[in-house]
């Protein structure tokens, strides 16, 4: 989650953009599709 945040800021620095609202966004949807990455594979008994 921390290189999630770092990427993103640097991301939107790089960019021009705000910063903060940057490595929230990446860090949000990062999370989120690692969540369902994980639901999926519970649902399926696999590891992932």
């Amino acid at each position: 989650m921390l290189f999630l945040a770092l990427l993103g800021a640097l991301a939107a620095r790089a960019g021009g953009a705000d910063v903060m609202p940057g490595a929230i966004r990446v860090t949000f949807w990062g999370a989120l599709a690692m969540a369902i990455t994980a639901g999926v594979g519970a649902l399926f008994g696999t590891v992932v």
